[in-house]
């Protein structure tokens, strides 16, 4: 009897040892990731605090110049930050109406068929490098789009904010599309059984539902907009200058 009551000791602890490994792995994981952001964040701000004895804090940020090989250097960043703004804004815009309309349409409406090879597609599609984006952006969308627009060229902000749609798309319509697919089958079948159309359900029970999802995906691929830098320089002019529309470089 003593000896069983010891197995049974022994057999209880391994679970728990193994689940304390594994949690303090993960803590160790986390706390890596977070320590490596930081170094990076301090590299960063190491390196490029020097600007500031050219310049002060308020003539970065509204400066309109940036010629850092002139004498004196001059390091305005408004035209940056703005060019930033624009192509994020406009691929905000196209992109996250698209995706979360691809991510219901194949949570809700797709054939189990379609849904597996569509998602196999833009999953397929976040893998592409951004290069090759801004070199069909270059090439095949920027042409069309000086023809269609009647424009003396077409590298600009609106062309960008074209190909990072492109770009944010698979992150919002993958992650909407999980999203939407947890939402419990319960909720659609209490909703039908009250008299409500396939339709209804889906707009006033499952996107509610699953509301803070979509926010968070939208949000990674606005993520993945703001923070792409080579599809821009190819396809938005490639020029320091105040964009006042989006149709300038």
């Amino acid at each position: 009897m003593g000896t069983k009551e010891v197995i049974i000791t022994v057999e209880s602890i391994k679970p728990k040892f193994f689940e304390k490994l594994i949690q303090n792995i993960l803590k160790l994981t986390a706390g890596t990731t977070i320590l490596v952001l930081f170094l990076i964040f301090f590299f960063l701000l190491k390196e490029g605090y020097g600007i500031f004895s050219y310049v002060s804090l308020r003539d970065f940020i509204l400066g309109t110049q940036w010629l850092p090989e002139t004498t004196p250097p001059k390091f305005g960043a408004l035209p940056l930050i703005k060019g930033s703004l624009y192509v994020t804004v406009g691929a905000t815009l196209i992109a996250v109406p698209i995706g979360i309309s691809v991510a219901v349409f194949l949570a809700e409406a797709a054939p189990p068929m379609l849904r597996e090879v569509l998602k196999a597609v833009i999953e397929l599609l976040a893998g592409i490098p951004s290069v090759v984006y801004g070199f069909l952006g270059l090439t095949i969308l920027a042409p069309f789009i000086k023809e269609l627009f009647n424009l003396s060229s077409a590298l600009c902000a609106f062309t960008a904010s074209i190909v990072l749609a492109l770009m944010s798309l698979p992150t919002i319509v993958s992650i909407s599309e999980d999203v939407l697919t947890t939402v419990p089958k319960e909720y659609r079948e209490a909703s039908l059984a009250l008299g409500a159309t396939k339709w209804e359900t889906t707009l006033k029970i499952v996107i509610p539902a699953a509301r803070t999802g979509l926010i968070a995906a939208a949000m990674l691929g606005i993520g993945r907009a703001i923070g792409e830098t080579m599809a821009v320089l190819m396809v938005a002019g490639n020029a320091v200058m105040l964009p006042h529309s989006f149709f300038d470089p």
